[in-house]
């Protein structure tokens, strides 16, 4: 028996509350210098802001990445579109949407990264396992580092 396909674009979905305000969580993925100290070993250029194209490197995968900014809303939502492997669109980019959420009284911060447009394909679950790998490390070492100036990324891939 043949196992049925998907016939839209996989996507996945990963979160997690961080012990800070929306702006400081926001501000931790906006700010290419915050972002550098936990997460783009090898740095980010430029702020997250509508309409810029920013860059990312890292260590683990060199090479410079190019990020487009679809849209940002302070404190709220960052929508980013970037390079994938395997990806649906005729242009090669997938979607990765960020968005905080203020809980407990604005003590805390619930983040959800959602990056969608994979090809139901061996190539593009290949490349949604490997980026929801890599988005659920993002959310774990920008929560160390900002509730306890831990950089988790420091020396662990090379």
């Amino acid at each position: 028996m043949d196992t049925p396909q998907p016939s839209e674009p996989l996507s996945f979905t990963v979160s997690g509350h961080i012990s800070k305000t929306s702006h400081e969580v926001y501000e931790a993925v906006a700010d290419p210098q915050q972002l550098s100290a936990y997460f783009t070993t090898g740095g980010a250029k430029g702020r997250l802001e509508t309409g810029a194209e920013v860059s990312w490197d890292f260590h683990d995968f060199p090479g410079r990445f190019p990020v487009q900014v679809v849209q940002t809303i302070q404190d709220e939502r960052i929508v980013l579109r970037w390079a994938g492997e395997g990806v649906a669109s005729d242009d090669g980019l997938n979607t990765v949407t960020f968005e905080f959420e203020s809980v407990d009284g604005g003590t805390r911060t619930k983040v959800e990264i959602t990056e969608a447009g994979w090809l139901p394909t061996p190539q593009g679950l290949t490349g949604a396992f490997g980026n929801c790998e890599g988005w659920t490390g993002m959310l774990t070492a920008m929560k160390i580092w900002l509730e306890h100036g831990i950089n988790l990324r420091e020396g662990f891939y090379k």
